[in-house]
């Protein structure tokens, strides 16, 4: 289809039976420490907490009175889900949703709640959209696809189309949370025709940034790993015709950590007491990464809070990450003389700085290792300032705030050192989070090896995080690498982590 077709799809897209004209606000605290005008998109305020179901709507709102009668079908997690069965509830249409067996009991309720017949099949997205295109084959159901088709393209365009009307003022950039592309290709397609100067600046995850990776590669590619933190935007690879879009009117992508997301979540939250899920935050951070590296001052920034269906039980996470992005905090580990007065001394090396959290291991008659949460006023400086600090002072120190491995599991577990482990390895995995599902990974490692360290957290995910160590002699490494492969599960190994050589090895 031609930027001409697009144009008037979104104009006469049917999107407002069910949605509403979100609010464009001034973030009023964040504009004032960016020095910048900074407008947020809440989109979080629609009837399923998502911009998702303009495009759902839109899409069943164009069928064919056959097509509806035979019912829809579409795979998703979370929000296309929602969207899709509020739709089709809209239209008195049946509607099957088929969703990861791993899907938060949240969802599922809220997907059932609006009319949908909930489908649990798979441990993951790919899992679910190959078993809903096989019920769609086999039960002659529309298939609903999240972002990969021009009439949900069209339906969330409205959302450019909005910006433009609410903000009649210069607008400098629009910052768009990037999945499968749907939504930054409906916004930019409107917005570049209608005025051409506003930089598009779409955002991801850096471990999840398949947007990017396609337009570096000229093409769409399908990433081997995306990271699980911003679920509603863990995509593997993006559709054909948003990349299509993109290619043409997107100026930019920037892609930020789990860190910088939070932080972005913790400023929503401080503007407009609202609660976004990872996936909103995304533009918020991007945006003021943007500001932080081009100097941006005085400019008026849009941003997209796209979604806020997230988890109460992973707010606990998103608050302990917030603090690292927002470089208000910094994690380290030091050695300290095993002697008196030794820890009064490391105190008085910090200044007067807020301690945030302080673990203790001994380690031998001669020394101690703590890792520390130290509170920051002046970001990357001070961190730079306060190592030296210490180091100068006579302590060995390392800086952890930027160590996954120590934020998701050592700060947690400080303490574990086992002298009669000679052979052990560490791995950090990832498994699909259900019922029994700690115990299929157990049951999936085997008994061949010992496992000399374990840690695992639920986060409110779909997917757990554990840390293991696997004690292994030197003569049987290559046969546990071939059964860790084979296994499945993503996994890294961390055996030269300096958190673990400190604190665990």
């Amino acid at each position: 289809m031609n930027p001409a077709e697009y144009l008037e799809m979104i104009r006469d897209a049917k999107v407002y039976d069910v949605a509403v004209e979100s609010a464009l606000e001034q973030a009023v605290n964040l504009s004032a420490r960016l020095n910048n005008r900074i407008l947020m998109k809440r989109e979080d305020l629609q009837p399923v907490f998502s911009f998702k179901l303009r495009g759902a709507y839109n899409k069943i709102a164009n069928l064919e009175a056959a097509e509806l009668a035979r019912g829809v079908i579409c795979s998703s997690a979370g929000n296309h889900a929602q969207g899709v069965a509020l739709a089709a509830r809209e239209r008195a249409v049946r509607a099957v949703i088929v969703m990861p067996v791993t899907t938060p009991t949240i969802k599922t309720d809220a997907v059932r709640a609006l009319g949908g017949d909930v489908v649990l099949h798979g441990d993951a997205y790919d899992d679910a959209y190959a078993h809903a295109r096989a019920l769609a084959a086999k039960e002659g159901l529309v298939f609903i696809h999240p972002f990969d088709d021009p009439y949900v393209i069209a339906g969330q365009g409205t959302i450019g189309a909005e910006i433009l009307r609410q903000e009649d003022g210069d607008i400098d950039a629009i910052f768009v949370p990037i999945g499968g592309g749907g939504l930054i290709a409906g916004i930019a397609t409107w917005v570049k025709h209608h005025r051409p100067g506003i930089r598009i600046v779409g955002v991801e995850p850096q471990d999840s940034a398949a947007m990017k990776e396609s337009l570096a590669a000229g093409e769409p590619v399908t990433l081997e790993h995306v990271g699980i933190f911003a679920d509603g935007v863990a995509v593997r690879r993006v559709g054909d015709e948003t990349f299509r879009l993109c290619r043409q009117f997107v100026d930019e992508i920037i892609t930020v950590d789990t860190d910088q997301i939070c932080a972005g979540i913790q400023d929503i939250f401080e503007d407009t007491r609202s609660i976004v899920e990872p996936a909103g935050g995304l533009a918020v951070a991007g945006a003021k990464k943007y500001v932080a590296e081009n100097g941006i001052v005085g400019q008026t920034l849009v941003t997209i809070s796209c979604g806020a269906n997230v988890n109460f039980d992973r707010l606990r996470h998103i608050a302990e990450r917030a603090a690292i992005g927002e470089q208000t905090e910094m994690l380290l580990a030091a050695e300290i003389p095993e002697e008196p007065g030794s820890f009064r001394r490391f105190c008085e090396a910090v200044g007067r700085r807020g301690i945030t959290e302080f673990n203790y291991r001994y380690a031998d008659q001669k020394k101690a290792h703590i890792f520390v949460g130290i509170q920051l006023s002046n970001g990357m400086t001070e961190r730079i300032e306060l190592i030296g600090q210490l180091r100068e002072a006579g302590f060995p120190v390392e800086d952890l705030s930027d160590n996954e491995m120590a934020k998701l599991h050592v700060r947690h577990m400080v303490g574990g050192r086992s002298p009669a482990v000679s052979n052990e390895r560490m791995f950090r995995f990832e498994f699909p989070e259900r019922p029994g599902a700690l115990l299929d990974f157990l049951n999936a490692i085997g008994t061949d090896w010992n496992i000399s360290l374990f840690h695992y957290r639920n986060h409110g995910s779909d997917h757990g995080r554990i840390l293991a160590g696997i004690d292994v002699p030197q003569e049987e490494t290559d046969e546990l690498e071939a059964h860790l492969r084979e296994l499945g599960y993503p996994h890294w190994e961390e055996s030269d982590n300096p958190a673990y050589a400190i604190f665990l090895s």
